[in-house]
C-alpha cells in the first residue's frame, strides 16, 4: 500500500500520511466493506484515492487535454524485450516522468488496473486514457533506452 502511494505521489512523507490516513479511513468505514472485493483490494482503492485527493490538492495533478484521434497507434504494444534492464532502474526511470504519465503507468503496469478502472479512476475518458498510457510507455521506452 505504501509503494502504491509512492508511486502516485512521488514524495516519501506524503506517502507515510495517506498510508495513516487510508488505514484510519478503512478502520473508521469497516462496517461498509460487502466482501465483494478482497480486502486488499478494498484498501488499495483507499489508497489510490486518497493519493489522488492529495495530488489534486498540491496542485501537481495535470489534465491533458487530448483531441482524439491525434495519437496514431495508440494502441501499439512493445514487443521489444527489455529483460536485461535491472527492475530497479524501470521503477526509477518511471519515477522520473510527468505527473500524469507517472501516475497512469503506475496504475496500469504496476497496480494492474485495465483502461476502464483508471477511467473511472481518474475521470479521463478512456480515449485519453489510452492515449496517455501509450505515450507515457513511449516515453518511459526513449529514457530507458538512453540509460
Amino acid at each position: 500500500m505504501y509503494n502504491c502511494a509512492y508511486r502516485i505521489l512521488n514524495d516519501r512523507f506524503e506517502a507515510e500520511d495517506i498510508m495513516q490516513e487510508a488505514f484510519l479511513t478503512a478502520f473508521s468505514k469497516l462496517n461498509t466493506f460487502k466482501g465483494e472485493v478482497t480486502f486488499g483490494a478494498w484498501l488499495k482503492k483507499i489508497v489510490i484515492n486518497k493519493s489522488l485527493t492529495q495530488l489534486k490538492k498540491n496542485k501537481r495533478y495535470e489534465d491533458v487535454k487530448v483531441i482524439v484521434g491525434t495519437e496514431k497507434n495508440h494502441n501499439e504494444e512493445y514487443t521489444d524485450t527489455y529483460e536485461h534492464i535491472p527492475v530497479k532502474t524501470v521503477l526509477d526511470t518511471i519515477q522520473k516522468l510527468k505527473d500524469n504519465y507517472r501516475l497512469l503507468l503506475t496504475l496500469n503496469l504496476i497496480e494492474g488496473y485495465d483502461y476502464e478502472e483508471i477511467t473511472e479512476i481518474t475521470n479521463y475518458s478512456n480515449e485519453n486514457v489510452r492515449t496517455i498510457i501509450s505515450r507515457a510507455k513511449r516515453k518511459l521506452k526513449q529514457m530507458l533506452l538512453a540509460v
